[in-house]
């Protein structure tokens, strides 16, 4: 077999299904591990991954991929990066390894529960180099920023997030426990590998590597391309799979799954990828605005990928879109107020030229998030730091663990979205929101956001330090200004030019 070509014996290889003889097929494969929603297995048969490799063929080129990265790092081991770099762009390294590093990890069992449970004999096949891909994305993603813990506490989040209750770690760990953890091998297929990985992190991590390259951090870049080039190939996983639902009269099924996924993935993506494209990345550094890329990426590419896989786009993209203009400006107004219960310290992104380039790409900008803006910069102009400093936590949403949040200033529409519920009243950032809780509210109505655990008493004493404690944040973690409030001197000089003038 080895003399001859993979394409002469792939598919009778990897063609495992069999009929059991000492259980039966549904003891064998359950449909609640499963999710074939009543497919039998014949018709999972057809499923034809589109990237196929063999056990060989992977071990040869991740060896390459690994050799490739660490000699990069030990290489660079001298570099001055860490002391050189802007600090906006180690709240970036900061703010990845801490929400990404072991949702890796998680990734791993989601795609060993395909390797087990799916139907289709290539899904298992691929599935099992999938479950190969996360636990090496996990490993590399701790191993790498665990250099820089000595010279900064914050890089040790990188294991520690997913371990504490820091809000940021439960609204990482509240979506991907929903998309990886919790549902079916078929399930984990379409929200996962498509929606996920396919709509979201495979065009994050082009885009990231790109910028680290332009930072000039060789290091990460060669780290993020190494990962994302796993991700091209098992984020085919899920494409034949809902090929396989669709053209079995379950739609409807798969649909839902996707407008799921999606959603969920929009919130925690607006949150780290938005806020470091438009406010942490060097302006110098910027290639485009986080609204651009999410057109050309998300609408451009995966929205031809929905229609050409047969479905329909989600009931919610017109509204999706719509917050391409303002979600992630209202999280980074956020994530700044309440610096001290981040992991990472939070780029400002506010000189004078940083603001120009924002009302470029979004006009009115200055009129709505400007003006709360305004405010922030007055007191921190009249040494009034300890005014830009929260006294209390904000409502959280239900779903995405997210403070509620969206346009301050002249185009006000700051809601919340209320759904009584057994008992209960849950909180949302939106409509979609909500509808992602209704469509499964079993699954979701018993969680506690860090708000509700606060007046729970689960946190003592009922205030800020207790809420600090509470997420396990120590002195030289807790979060503040990535660049010591220097930019604010820009304003003190302008401020005291009109004076002199």
């Amino acid at each position: 077999m080895a003399l001859l070509e993979r394409s002469e014996w792939y598919d009778i290889a990897r063609c495992t299904n069999w009929t059991p003889s000492y259980v039966t097929d549904a003891e064998l494969f359950p449909d609640l591990m499963t999710g074939a929603q009543g497919v039998p297995m014949e018709k999972w048969e057809i499923y034809d991954e589109p990237y196929k490799t063999s056990y060989p063929e992977y071990v040869k080129i991740q060896r390459e991929k690994d050799a490739g990265a660490y000699s990069v790092k030990a290489a660079l081991e001298r570099s001055r990066m860490f002391e050189e770099a802007d600090p906006g762009w180690l709240s970036i390294l900061k703010s990845h390894y801490g929400a990404i590093a072991l949702g890796e990890y998680a990734a791993m069992s989601a795609e060993a529960r395909m390797c087990r449970f799916g139907r289709a004999p290539g899904m298992r096949n691929m599935a099992t180099f999938g479950m190969m891909d996360e636990n090496r994305h996990a490993q590399i993603q701790l191993y790498f920023p665990h250099s820089y813990c000595s010279k900064d506490r914050q890089f040790d989040w990188a294991h520690k997030a997913y371990h504490t209750n820091e809000w940021g770690a439960i609204a990482a760990r509240h979506t991907f426990d929903d998309l990886f953890l919790s549902r079916s091998a078929t399930d984990i297929a379409v929200m996962l590998t498509f929606a996920f990985e396919t709509g979201f992190t495979n065009m994050q991590f082009l885009g990231l590597a790109a910028d680290a390259a332009e930072a000039g951090d060789f290091t990460f870049a060669s780290l993020i391309s190494s990962i994302q080039t796993d991700e091209s190939r098992h984020a085919q996983i899920g494409g034949p799979a809902l090929q396989v639902l669709i053209a079995n009269g379950r739609k409807a099924e798969a649909q839902k799954l996707v407008d799921v996924a999606i959603a969920r993935a929009w919130r925690l993506f607006s949150l780290l990828t938005g806020t470091a494209m438009d406010y942490a990345t060097p302006l110098e550094h910027r290639k485009q605005s986080f609204k651009e890329f999410m057109r050309e990426w998300i609408v451009g590419q995966f929205e031809r990928t929905l229609i050409d896989m047969g479905l329909d786009l989600p009931w919610y993209w017109d509204q999706m879109i719509n917050e391409f203009d303002y979600q992630h400006h209202a999280y980074q107004m956020g994530i700044w107020f309440w610096r001290p219960t981040l992991w990472w310290n939070v780029a400002a992104g506010m000189t004078p030229d940083c603001r120009d380039w924002l009302e470029e790409k979004y006009p009115g900008w200055n009129d709505t998030f400007g003006q709360a803006w305004d405010v922030i910069i007055d007191n921190l102009v009249a040494g009034r730091t300890e005014l830009t400093y929260p006294e209390t936590l904000p409502i959280v949403c239900n779903m995405s663990q997210i403070p509620i949040c969206a346009i301050p200033g002249k185009g006000w529409n700051v809601k919340d979205y209320p759904l009584d519920y057994k008992g209960r009243t849950y909180h949302f950032n939106s409509e979609i929101d909500r509808w992602v809780f209704q469509q499964d509210p079993v699954r979701y109505r018993d969680h506690l956001t860090l708000v509700d655990r606060f007046l729970a008493g689960h946190i003592q004493p009922p205030n800020l330090g207790g809420a600090l404690q509470y997420m396990n944040l120590a002195p030289g973690e807790i979060g503040d200004d990535a660049h010591q409030y220097a930019w604010v001197a820009a304003y003190r000089d302008q401020r005291t030019a009109k004076k002199a003038a």
